[in-house]
């Protein structure tokens, strides 16, 4: 049996418990190829893979410990076998996507199955700028396009607005022609501003809430704030939305879908069906061909540095992506 290296994990716990080890090395069953990665997105949502925190997320990913021990999702890299009955690639191909039941692509490779989220890259865009696509634009687009039904002339604000989420976030709202108010801290004050936001406020110095203007969307993509913290700065029918889940965000849920105008709303992308999130990773590479987005890539890590990586993860500080990168391996 071959082997590779691969990130893994068979407790939950501090980054310490994510370990290179030398594993086998999966073949493609008939209805899959094999990817050889070249780079791996490491995410917030991973990093609270990790720990096993909130608890419920256990019923999903293992209750005691972790039931797919290599970590990651998405992935970028270079089909390099092909199943018996696969139609649409060849060796050689360029891909990238997601793996969102099994994980496993913090790896030197991983198997996909041919209708799974995966497709080919752009030629425009590096094997880096593809691979951290699920987290922020997937996750952005589903909530501006499918939750919000975003308008061009919509107000929306975004909360978090350069992290991954909020960088995908502004470029997505003004494609669809939404005025947009970034909120973050001063050092990043710029950058939310040259992805396309209108106006960025400095949460060190300003509260939004107490500035007294309304919003149709507010996309809190961190889960600092809250539907009832943020009603009165959401217009007669805005929404609320954020992808961090709790047991107060869903009674608001559960509240709001019932009485009043405004709404609360929440959606874990990665639960969707396949053929929706595909359909979406269709959507961000029509975007990129078009030049109309870009990925925002702060800092690159080797896969002997994955500790590392969720520990500045964990700080809060993220700026954009941080990428696993193969070209030190």
């Amino acid at each position: 049996m071959e082997k590779m290296k691969a990130v893994v994990s068979t407790k939950y716990g501090g980054p310490e418990v994510l370990q290179v080890q030398v594993v086998d090395k999966p073949r493609p069953k008939k209805n899959e190829v094999l990817v050889k990665i070249h780079a791996a997105t490491i995410t917030r949502a991973e990093t609270m893979m990790r720990t096993g925190y909130p608890l419920l997320g256990r019923l999903y990913m293992g209750l005691s410990k972790p039931k797919n021990k290599i970590s990651g999702t998405g992935f970028s890299g270079q089909i390099v076998s092909l199943g018996k009955d696969i139609k649409h690639f060849q060796e050689g191909d360029k891909v990238f996507g997601e793996s969102l039941i099994t994980f496993g692509t913090n790896a030197e490779y991983v198997c996909i199955e041919e209708e799974g989220i995966i497709t080919k890259m752009p030629e425009n865009i590096t094997y880096e700028e593809a691979a951290v696509v699920g987290d922020g634009l997937i996750t952005s687009l589903n909530f501006l396009k499918k939750l919000a039904h975003i308008k061009a002339g919509q107000s929306i604000l975004i909360i978090g607005a350069s992290g991954s989420l909020g960088t995908a976030a502004v470029q997505l709202a003004k494609y669809y022609g939404a005025k947009i108010t970034g909120i973050c801290s001063s050092k990043n004050v710029e950058l939310v501003k040259s992805l396309g936001a209108h106006s960025v406020i400095d949460y060190t110095k300003t509260d939004f809430t107490k500035a007294g203007n309304q919003y149709d969307i507010i996309y809190d993509t961190v889960g600092k704030s809250s539907f009832s913290k943020c009603k009165k700065s959401l217009t007669q029918k805005g929404v609320y939305m954020s992808p961090v889940l709790d047991f107060k965000l869903l009674l608001q849920m559960i509240w709001t879908s019932m009485f009043g105008s405004k709404k609360a709303l929440f959606s874990a992308t990665g639960m969707l069906p396949i053929s929706e999130v595909k359909a979406f990773l269709k959507d961000i590479k029509d975007l990129f061909e078009a030049e109309k987005i870009k990925s925002i890539i702060e800092k690159r890590y080797t896969m002997n540095q994955i500790s590392d990586a969720h520990r500045y993860i964990d700080t809060g500080r993220k700026k954009g992506n941080v990428v696993m990168v193969s070209t030190y391996w």
